[in-house]
């Protein structure tokens, strides 16, 4: 049976071609780049990276496919800590591959029964207890020691990470993961996610960074990042700040949007707002909306809200349907409210509302947390964001984005928030799309930066003896270096007279001279050459600021290496990389040598992540 073809004639059945053809594409890469050559002895670990909510569920199905038609029998799928969405994965997994043996966590006798005469899916959530009691079955199971297993971890960051690393402990779920995979005579965990932030700046001693790093592009009519943090997206953004009324804009936006989906024969129209994670604030927001669709409803003829509807329909621009004549928008917005189809749900640990209540008709959903990571929201065309945090958290900011997806309209989709956040929004969307270059182009240690003001994750599952971070618009210079061949150097140089203020160059040439240098343990050059590459895999003709300088006359192990005026002259370039290299006679130290001493300075307002193993 070749299980691939089974799955994706499931898909095509569907009527979904476009991604039958993706799931084809991303199983056939990964298996010839990363499972054909299996050695059946190794524990091999590797990130599946999608954006978020662009299909990353499908394209792990076929990635089992393709593994199974490679003799790979066991498969292991682990979700979230949650009962709902575990049971929601396993329904997906008997919908989709019911031509795999699929076991839920009760299904024990179910797995020893088949023996790996079909090749098997077990989908547990990521519970100490859950895990503990499958590492036992799997343990006691003769036929798995002869058998490769296979982990697909979705959302692999979010519970699967050690977080008493700090306190050089294990945490229960991180050491039951470890066991499971160490346990089996070998194996493959591949991690899933689409915020891989945490996931790249783990060690490799922690047994849970990649080795291998496949990114999958999102099908099309996908809404993700670049739709609404980058100059396309202006037109669907609304700033809250420079609006006088922005949560009633925001309610007239969501009534139109519902007339003309519903009328448009589309099941749904979803409004999501999320304001905190503290419950009060959820009453507070539930009280405000009713009230406001209260008032329109009791007051619908009065001339302001007619307006009001009319400056919401007027902002449409629908691209999935021909939009409808206002009055038809207006009749049935009224007929919406006369007849109190416009639920208001609150969505909080006080608050369970099951998937079906907001899966067709017109909604209006208020939450926290319970909005972000693994819930979609179809029909989803007005947001409402207003989440502050002293130290915001890059995955934790972009997992709340559940605007992102495919069943979205570009022309009617609205986001509302506040300056400050969308500033965010961009700078977050700006590193996601850097990850993504420096994946697409193969480069293996993978970097990020982030503005001052913001965390890439939560700072518990970062060990901390081995993360570090280098501050964008502060000069760093090593104390011991020296030079691989300074003839090498002084031709790479020779073009630049020192007596030239500065030049602009290109970063291949930093990337170069930087490459020539060699400095003590303490300082990062390896470093500071993985954030170049930050910039040379978004733009390969990304530019610089050279300063070169000879017959300097410093004395080796000064407090500082730059001249007055050249320091002056660098700190006033902020928004590129500047290297500031002087030639020392070597009158002063320096072993009686000259030597081409670097300074750098990445780009101000910027914290930029590293890594350092063990043995660096």
């Amino acid at each position: 049976m070749d299980y691939l073809e089974v799955y994706t004639n499931t898909i095509r059945e569907r009527g979904n071609e476009g991604l039958a053809k993706t799931i084809e594409k991303t199983a056939d890469e990964v298996g010839e780049k990363y499972l054909a050559d299996f050695d059946y002895v190794s524990h091999k670990i590797g990130l599946l990276f999608g954006n978020v909510q662009s299909g990353k569920t499908a394209q792990m199905f076929g990635i089992i496919c393709e593994a199974a038609n490679q003799g790979f029998a066991a498969f292991l799928l682990l979700t979230t800590d949650n009962v709902t969405l575990q049971q929601q994965t396993l329904q997906r997994v008997k919908d989709d591959l019911g031509h795999f043996c699929i076991c839920g966590e009760n299904d024990a006798m179910k797995f020893t029964e088949n023996a790996l005469a079909k090749p098997v899916i077990i989908v547990l959530k990521k519970n100490y207890r859950v895990l503990r009691q499958w590492a036992n079955i799997m343990r006691s199971t003769a036929f798995m020691v002869g058998n490769p297993l296979f982990i697909l971890d979705d959302e692999a960051d979010a519970a699967s990470l050690n977080t008493l690393v700090n306190s050089h402990r294990q945490s229960s779920i991180n050491r039951y993961l470890d066991y499971i995979k160490n346990e089996a005579s070998s194996s493959i965990y591949l991690q899933v996610t689409g915020t891989p932030q945490a996931i790249f700046l783990q060690t490799l001693m922690s047994g849970f960074r990649p080795y291998f790093t496949y990114y999958f592009k999102p099908g099309k009519g996908y809404l993700g990042g670049d739709f609404f943090f980058s100059e396309t997206g202006k037109d669907c953004i609304r700033v809250i700040d420079r609006l006088k009324e922005p949560l009633r804009q925001a309610v007239f936006h969501h009534l139109v949007v519902s007339a003309q989906l519903l009328k448009s024969g589309e099941a749904v129209s979803n409004f999501m707002i999320h304001p905190s994670v503290r419950m009060n604030v959820h009453n507070k927001y539930k009280k405000e909306v009713e009230n406001i669709l209260h008032e329109i409803c009791t007051d619908f003829e009065n001339e302001e809200v007619q307006l009001s509807l009319k400056e919401a329909y007027n902002r449409l621009h629908p691209k999935k349907h021909e939009l409808l004549p206002f009055e038809d928008i207006r009749e049935e917005v009224q007929e919406l409210l006369d007849n109190h189809a416009i639920k208001v749900l609150i969505m909080n640990g006080k608050h369970e509302v099951d998937a079906e209540e907001y899966a067709a008709g017109s909604n209006i959903l208020i939450g926290g947390n319970t909005l972000g990571r693994g819930v979609t929201f179809g029909g989803l065309h007005t947001i409402f964001y207003t989440r502050t945090a002293k130290k915001p958290q890059a995955d934790t900011m972009w997992q709340h984005s559940r605007m992102f997806g495919y069943d979205r309209d570009p022309g009617m989709i609205e986001l509302y928030l506040d300056n400050r956040l969308y500033k965010l929004f961009c700078d977050i969307n700006a590193t996601n799309d850097a990850i993504i270059a420096q994946i697409e182009r193969g480069i293996e240690n993978v970097k990020m930066y982030y503005p001052e003001e913001l965390s890439p994750t939560r700072k518990n599952v970062l060990d901390k003896r081995h993360v570090f971070a280098v501050s964008g618009g502060t000069n760093y210079f090593p104390l011991e270096p020296s030079n691989h061949t300074i003839e090498d150097l002084d031709k790479l140089l020779q073009p630049f007279n020192d007596h030239e203020e500065k030049y602009q160059v290109s970063m291949q040439i930093i990337k170069k001279i930087l490459e020539h240098i060699q400095t003590e343990p303490e300082f990062p050059i390896g470093a500071f050459l993985s954030f170049i590459n930050i910039y040379i895999a978004r733009n390969p003709g990304a530019q610089a600021i050279l300063i070169v300088r000879r017959e300097r006359d410093i004395k080796k192990g000064s407090g500082a290496l730059l001249s007055p005026n050249d320091w002056k002259l660098g700190n006033n370039i902020t928004d590129k990389m500047v290297l500031t290299v002087y030639k020392m006679t070597g009158n002063k130290g320096w072993d009686g040598q000259k030597i081409w001493v670097p300074n750098i300075k990445l780009p101000d307002n910027a914290i930029y992540y590293d890594v350092a193993e063990a043995d660096e």
